[in-house]
């Protein structure tokens, strides 16, 4: 216990010394950004929208989606500033927003703010149940990139492409269909008790796309090239499989998921691969953290020695991405940070895999409490506080406590992004001018305008600084002003814990 000790006061003190330099803010309103990271995924409807609709500077869109083939395709998000349905990038999203409600639905609840989460999965689950149409039949993407690309026009005002793909036994696309089960899994356990009925169907599309992603196995971008260009899966389908089995064993409690996640370890990566970033395309990391709360919860006693083991493996691989993300690993597998402390995987939307750490380890450190554990790495031993207390350094950056003063989340704080990369965002609000903007007249009016947007896309995340913590609030940046759903998705989790920390530091204290 010494020695751990010793490593929390050395751990605490690089923080301390690394970190003096950079200006910071005293508070930031964790409750605030949370309410503000919801409202976001309002903006990024596709469809028709509901008289409670909160973002008014957007209108109907995509009403024909699916019409071509006759099926009804209305619905969904769009990813981020284009009008493309991505179905891979958009059930990461939902498993992430219903990964954040499972654990901290009380602090979200608390907040005020359980009827707009329960409100963003619904809206994406909603959508995945009618793509759904036959057990081995998902409709995973709906418009096309190219065309897309080359138009800048509202999504009230679409010319382009509505083309809708699919994958089914003659053309499988095992990545999206097993991500989408465990979406819909991670859902049925967030609607388990407000909505039992909808719960249970969710799992049953749950367990139809994860048999049917497991049978008919192929990668999904050779089904689809339209999406190759745009969401490739770098990683394989492996890793989804797993993932989906493992959110299915927590939906259902039935043996036979975890007997998959055990049996199917070594052949689909996921007791093997030790990866240090995860994000829409490589799932591996997070698997890890859920293999591992299982373990801590379950304990030896309740599971069969051969699952203990396997278990133990998955464990072993979560815990060098946390340490990896800690900077207490070897040199050679430590999660790149720039000069002012955020963490630097690479260039283009480089916030999307600090979001996603920010959540694994929150989530991690959780666990470690509930199991009255520590995080041991190769540099040494941390508790959950140290290890949340880095989160809140990645948090507070993003909202910023960084070298340019910059919030990274829009409509939060003095100084945002306020020429982000987003059709509907820059040009003029439908509503207040309905006359129709072709395709390219939107670039030659609106996306070439130096002036701010017009519309301000609240509560989205946007791609970020560069690795020397430089950023350049332009349109045409997209690499650093586009903002995904995907970036937004794991903070609302990470927000309502902070918020109820801070909550019942303040109640403590008076």
């Amino acid at each position: 216990m010494e020695k751990v000790e010793e490593n929390r006061k050395i751990f605490l003190l690089v923080l301390f010394l690394f970190f003096s330099s950079v200006p910071r803010l005293v508070a930031f309103d964790y409750g605030e950004a949370l309410s503000k990271s919801l409202l976001y995924f309002e903006a990024q409807r596709s469809g028709r929208l509901p008289h409670r609709q909160r973002v008014s500077w957007r209108s109907d869109s995509g009403l024909t989606d699916g019409l071509e083939q006759r099926v009804d395709l209305v619905g969904g998000y769009y990813d981020a500033g284009d009008h493309v349905k991505f179905g891979l990038p958009m059930a990461f999203t939902a498993t992430m927003l219903a990964w954040g409600a499972a654990e901290y639905g009380g602090a979200i609840a608390a907040a005020g703010e359980m009827e707009h989460a329960l409100g963003a999965i619904k809206w994406a689950t909603d959508y995945f149940i009618k793509a759904h149409t036959l057990p081995n039949l998902l409709w995973a993407q709906v418009g096309e990139g190219g065309s897309d690309h080359y138009c800048w026009q509202r999504p009230e005002d679409m010319t382009t492409s509505r083309q809708a793909y699919r994958v089914d036994a003659e053309h499988p696309g095992t990545e999206v269909a097993a991500e989408t089960a465990a979406a819909l899994a991670a859902a049925a356990v967030v609607f388990r008790n407000t909505n039992p009925r909808y719960s249970r169907l969710l799992l049953h599309h749950a367990q139809q796309l994860f048999e049917f992603g497991d049978k008919y196995r192929g990668r999904y971008d050779e089904s689809i090239p339209a999406a190759k260009s745009y969401y490739p899966s770098v990683s394989g389908y492996g890793d989804e499989l797993l993932w989906a089995a493992m959110w299915l064993h927590r939906a259902t409690r039935q043996a036979k998921y975890l007997t998959y996640a055990v049996e199917k370890a070594a052949e689909l990566g996921g007791a093997g691969w030790a990866v240090s970033e995860f994000s829409w395309d490589i799932k591996y990391a997070g698997l890890q953290i859920l293999a591992s709360k299982l373990l801590m919860e379950e304990g030896r006693r309740n599971l069969e020695e051969k699952q203990v083991e396997v278990l133990e493996q998955y464990r072993s691989k979560a815990q060098h991405y946390i340490c990896s993300c800690l900077n207490m690993s070897t040199a050679d597998s430590n999660v790149r940070r720039t000069p002012g402390g955020l963490l630097f995987v690479r260039e283009w939307n480089n916030m999307q895999y600090v979001t996603g750490a920010a959540f694994l380890l929150t989530v991690y450190s959780d666990y470690l409490t509930a199991s009255g554990e520590v995080l041991h790495c190769p540099r040494g031993s941390l508790g959950p506080r140290e290890i949340l207390s880095f989160v809140k350094v990645q948090v507070d950056y993003m909202l910023g406590s960084n070298p340019l003063g910059m919030s990274y989340m829009v409509g939060f704080g003095r100084k945002y992004p306020k020429r982000v990369h987003h059709r509907a965002a820059s040009t003029v609000s439908y509503k207040k001018d309905g006359s129709f903007i072709g395709c390219a007249q939107g670039y030659d009016k609106w996306f070439g305008r130096r002036k701010e947007n017009p519309n301000i896309l609240i509560g989205a995340i946007v791609g970020g600084p560069n690795g020397k913590d430089r950023f350049k609030d332009m349109r045409e940046n997209y690499m650093q002003t586009e903002a995904c759903t995907y970036n937004t998705a794991p903070m609302v989790g990470v927000f309502a814990k902070l918020h109820h920390l801070k909550a019942q530091s303040s109640s403590s204290s008076s």
